[in-house]
């Protein structure tokens, strides 16, 4: 049992790990992958570590010391689904220009439309196209992630919201905006700019 606890002890610092991390611990400690398959099944029964997705791990005690850290939580959204970027509603309360709650974090991906519902949150991803996959960068910190920009999250939300622009008329789309209780003023000026941009290739 020492070994299935130093086990434990050396998953304790990673932000995040896999099946693969795990067994080449175990072989460190001398155990085979069959004793490893079955310290992982224990672990989650106790608690011990929480399943971000199938294969996809990280240690009770590491998210507890980072949970109200929102940087990791979007850091987790990128390493979930790769490749991905925060947009919608997450990245828009990140820039402080939405006061609407935020129960699950919103990403855009390349890959096909999925929910993740976890002990570490809720992750959801929108699919897009490939040409619309830009205008987000890498934000630095404790823990790093993938964001849009203030203007491509404003963008993400209304076209994954209107089905891509579908029957809006150039006028409305402020209409739109404020009914979503976002203040577009309060955006910068080359944002906005950057935003109107890029919905007149829809509408």
């Amino acid at each position: 049992m020492k070994s299935k606890k130093n086990l434990l002890e050396q998953l304790k610092p990673l932000p995040h790990f896999n099946k693969d991390t795990v067994y080449q611990l175990g072989k460190q400690l001398g155990l085979k992958d069959s004793t490893v398959d079955t310290y992982i099944s224990r672990f989650l029964k106790y608690k011990e570590i929480l399943q971000l997705k199938k294969g996809l791990y990280v240690s009770v005690d590491f998210f507890e010391k980072n949970r109200t850290d929102i940087s990791y939580s979007f850091y987790l959204a990128n390493i979930i689904r790769a490749p991905s970027y925060v947009s919608s509603w997450a990245a828009l309360q990140y820039y402080n220009l939405a006061t609407e709650a935020i129960h699950s974090i919103t990403s855009v991906t390349l890959k096909v439309t999925r929910n993740y519902q976890t002990k570490a949150g809720n992750f959801a991803y929108q699919s897009i196209k490939k040409d619309l996959f830009s205008d987000f960068s890498l934000a630095k910190g404790k823990f790093d992630f993938y964001i849009a920009s203030p203007s491509k999250a404003l963008f993400d939300l209304l076209y994954f919201r209107t089905r891509q622009f579908r029957g809006v008329q150039p006028g409305k789309i402020k209409m739109l905006v404020e009914e979503l209780r976002i203040d577009i003023d309060e955006i910068d000026k080359k944002e906005q700019e950057k935003f109107y941009s890029m919905i007149k290739k829809f509408i």
